[in-house]
Parts: C-alpha cells; structure tokens; sequence
C-alpha cells in the first residue's frame, strides 16, 4: 500500500484549526448530516426552505453537532423564533462561482480548454462537521450543483484532461481515488460524507489504463492493491453464496455463475434529496419504506439515477426495483476490472494471481454472454432477479460489451443493428426509448453513453454508425453552446438540440463529462494531422 501523502497546506490548515480534517490523515466515517444533525436536519428538509435539497446537505454548521443541536433546543424557546433565522445564523451555505461567460468567438475546444481551471477544486483540508471529505490533490467536479468530484463522471472527464496534455492532472485525480481505496475500502459515490454507504459504476480500472497508455506499464504496478480493493469491495459476500442468492452487490445466479447488482449499505432517504424519497416511498404503501429507500440509493449508484431501465411501471419512480436487476453495464465494468488486475499482475511478476484474475474474467465474460444476451432480439439485457428473466428494453447500456470487447463479432454486428435502428437519432444515442420524464430516459442522450457506443462500435469495425453517431452529438453539442455559450449535463438528442430535462434536479452546467467526451470524440473523429476547433470540422 502507498504511504498516505500529508501536504503542506494540510499541515498548515491543522495549525490555523484544530478541528481541521486532512486528506493526509486516517479517514474516520464521518455520519452524514441525516445522521449527525438530527432531528434537525429532517425538520429543515420537510421545510423546504431550500429549492435543492442538496443545498442543506452541503451546509457547513458553525460548531460541533452535539453543540449545534444543544443551541438548536435553546433558540426554540427563544420569542420569535424562526427556523430559517436559525439555520441562517447556524451555518455557512454553499455558494459557488459566478456563471462562467466564454469570450465571444471562441470556439468550442478554446472554450473547454478554458474551463477546466474553472471547474478545479482543492480540498485537502476541510471542516470536519460538514460533509465534504479531505483529498489529497486538485480535483474537477462536474459544475452547478455538482460541487464536489464524481467518481464514473471523472473518468469520462479524463479524457478531455488527457486530449488537453493535461496528464499531471490525470495523475493526481487517480491518486485521489486510490486514496479512497486505501482509506475507505471502496470509492464513494463522491467526496461526500452522505455519499460513503455507496459507489458508483467501477471505473477505476479504466483510469489506470489511460493513464497507463500514457505513462507506461508502471502504471499497472502503482495501482495494484488499489486494483484489488477494488474488487474485493464489490465481490464481498460471494463466499459461501448459494445458487439463487444474493448478497450486497454479489450474485449467485441459479446456473452457478457469480454476477454483480449494484447496492447501497443503508436503507433510508439520501440526504441529498431527503423530502423527494419520502414522498417516492409513501407512492408505494405496498413496499417497505426502506426496500424503497435502498432500491433509490441503489440506482443513484448505478449513475443511472434514474431510469424505466430499473422500474416496474416507467410512469412511476415508487416501483424501482434497483437491487433485483443484474446490470449488463456493471458486470461488463468488473470484466475490464479482473482482465485489469491479471495484467497489472502480470506486470508486478504475480503469475499465480495473474492467472486466477484472467480465470475470473473468462468466466464473466461467458456467463454475460450467456445470461445477459438476448438471442431473440439481438441485444444485450438486464437479468431480472425476480422472474428470472431478461428485461425486455433496448438501453444504451447494451453497447457496453462492445466497448470493453465482451461480444462477439456476431453479436456486436446485431447489437449496432438494433442501436441503429431504435437509439440513434438526429442528435446523437437516445439513453432508452421510452418517454417516463426521468432524465436517463428518452429523449435525452448523455456524453458518456455517447464515448461509450463511438468506442465501442470502432472496435468491432462499425467505423460508419460509430462515425454518424459521434458527428451528430458534437452537432448536438455544438448547435447548443453557439446558442448559448455553454456546454450543460444532458443534452436532448431527438433533433431539437437543446439541454435535456427530466429528474430530481434542473438541468446543470458545466460539465465535467461533456466537456471530455466533446474534446475525446473532436479529437478521435478529426481528419489525421489537423486540430478540430469546432463540431463542423470534423465533417
């Protein structure tokens, strides 16, 4: 394991406060706010005196939580009380910079180039009663709400990191999750105490390997036992796991083979959006509040959050159904994860351990191919649990096996005929085809599906679709920041190139993923020796 590094201004920040945490330190589990501060924090949340739930959960309260919660009782009793007036008083609310304006003219690539110091975060010393965790090094979060950094969006951020030369900063961003690992066990959602009980889709793996396609094998070398952390997080529980059983994010099929669902370790409304889950839960009075709260937090884990892709009924959120769906996205993830780790093994001189990691994902890889394929229609699937069968919509997730070389040859070329026929529209890949007004649905399309479908479709030789679908997302992409100077989180891809809708939240600008997939896809469709500025020069 590598030594934790201690900056600088970590040790400074422990001098000037001695309340200070720093990412140089051993990690606690600090309690979400839901925890520390209640039952204050729910009465502030069923207030809705904020419009983004995610606002309180962010606020930093002025002294300790027993202290805050002694004052709390106190002002109660106080003539003219108000809560608002409390919690004004209380703590010190999220803020955030003032709305970047691009200069006028700049082109598209000028325009993310320049973003990427704007959207740069340092947390290497933080209070210790707010929710915010300690990292060791500079970090890009995706902008808006979105204060802190994400663990699958930040892969995807990568890669326009990696086409802007900006190495250094991909270096210190996989260090940051490898710190996680070392100090939590597992990569949180995000740096957010509220955001501890779970992950996010496992993308570590690929961070090694661009960083390893820049920096060389050592790569694989420096993240190994992080490497391994990794998996055993996600495989814990499989010991001992009989057929047709399940345990947190490990599943034992009825054949035998080990799959993987995603989980959250707690069974209660997430902080970030407190009074929405409640109101979910109490749409669904024949489920158990918690199942409710734990297939929600299940799906914010998945990224997908959310989606018809996890629901009973598309019309209705209450019928999510997260925790009884073997994800093909997920297991196709943890395939690159075990072929990463036999490889990195390989490198270190481990060859016992490099062949029991290229056993396990042989044996994944058959058993996708196997459970997760469905025949009659010619795409990849979710696996339901409860009926024991293959979910029947198209989603864009089905294009996963392709991009991390899972399919074969046959099966990809049916895969690019039903994503043609029934997710590719004017402005780039639907997400699914169905219309439920949440925002991983139809008609938005989002940039990292988009990387994840151009990729994927060149490395079975559909350089066609893969070409049409890229250039029309860049169109999308493009039709919206010369409109508005901006580049925003979801975009609508049905042809009226505009921001997507839908969801918990607006839609939010930034971002940190569009802004790498439009740099890696300006960069991968580009005419040889030519630098493409803008979505028209790549046609």
């Amino acid at each position: 394991m590598r030594p934790s590094i201690r900056p600088v201004v970590c040790v400074l920040a422990l001098l000037l406060s001695a309340g200070a945490a720093c990412a140089g330190s051993p990690a606690s589990t600090p309690a979400p706010p839901d925890q520390a501060w209640q039952p204050l924090f729910q009465q502030v949340q069923r207030a809705h005196l904020f419009p983004d739930q995610k606002t309180f959960a962010d606020a930093v309260p002025r002294q300790s939580p027993a202290a805050l919660l002694a004052d709390w009782q106190r002002a109660q009793r106080e003539p003219g009380y108000t809560l608002q007036a409390f919690v004004d008083r209380a703590f010190d609310l999220p803020g955030g910079p003032a709305p970047y304006v691009s200069p006028a003219g700049q082109s598209l690539r000028a325009h993310i180039e320049s973003l990427w110091p704007v959207l740069t975060r340092q947390s290497t010393a933080v209070d210790p009663h707010g929710s915010l965790l300690p990292l060791p090094h500079a970090y890009v979060v995706p902008g808006g709400r979105f204060r802190e950094v994400y663990y699958w969006d930040s892969y995807f951020t990568m890669l326009g990191l990696a086409s802007s030369g900006r190495w250094p900063q991909v270096r210190a961003m996989v260090d940051n999750f490898a710190w996680q690992l070392d100090q939590y066990g597992h990569i949180p959602n995000g740096n957010r105490s509220y955001y501890l009980s779970r992950s996010q889709p496992p993308f570590f793996s690929l961070m090694v390997t661009l960083l390893a396609a820049h920096e060389g094998d050592q790569a694989y070398r420096r993240y190994l036992t992080q490497l391994r952390t990794e998996h055993d997080f996600w495989m814990r529980g499989a010991d001992g796991l009989a057929p047709g059983q399940a345990r947190e994010r490990v599943v034992r099929m009825p054949n035998g083979d080990l799959l993987n669902r995603y989980w959250d370790a707690r069974a209660v409304p997430r902080s970030e959006s407190w009074t929405d889950d409640l109101a979910t839960a109490a749409q669904a009075p024949q489920r158990a509040p918690s199942q409710v709260y734990r297939d929600l937090r299940a799906g914010a884990e998945s990224g997908w959050d959310f989606s018809s892709r996890w629901m009973d009924d598309p019309s209705a959120l209450s019928s999510i159904q997260t925790t009884s769906i073997v994800p093909v996205d997920l297991n196709s993830l943890l395939y690159h994860l075990e072929q990463t780790i036999a490889r990195a093994s390989r490198v270190a001189g481990d060859r016992a351990s490099a062949r029991d990691y290229s056993a396990r994902a042989e044996a994944r890889r058959s058993a996708i191919n196997r459970l997760l394929w469905d025949a009659a229609q010619g795409w990849y699937a979710d696996h339901d649990l409860r009926s024991g069968q293959l979910r029947p919509a198209l989603t864009a997730a089905a294009l996963y096996p392709l991009w991390l070389k899972i399919a074969t040859d046959e099966q990809a070329r049916r895969s690019a005929d039903a994503a043609e026929a029934q997710l590719m529209r004017e402005g780039g890949l639907l997400t699914t085809t169905l219309v439920s007004g949440q925002q991983w649905d139809a008609p938005n399309g989002w940039a990292p599906l988009q990387w994840v479908a151009v990729d994927g479709l060149q490395h079975y030789g559909q350089e066609r679709l893969a070409r049409q679908l890229g250039v029309r997302f860049l169109r999308t992409v493009q039709s919206v920041y010369d409109r508005q100077g901006k580049l925003v989180e979801k975009y609508v891809v049905d042809g009226s190139a505009g921001g997507g809708g839908g969801g918990e939240y607006p839609l939010q600008d930034g971002f940190g993923w569009s802004n790498g997939v439009t740099l890696a896809l300006l960069d991968r469709l580009c005419p040889r020796q030519r630098t493409c500025e803008n979505a028209g020069d790549v046609e």
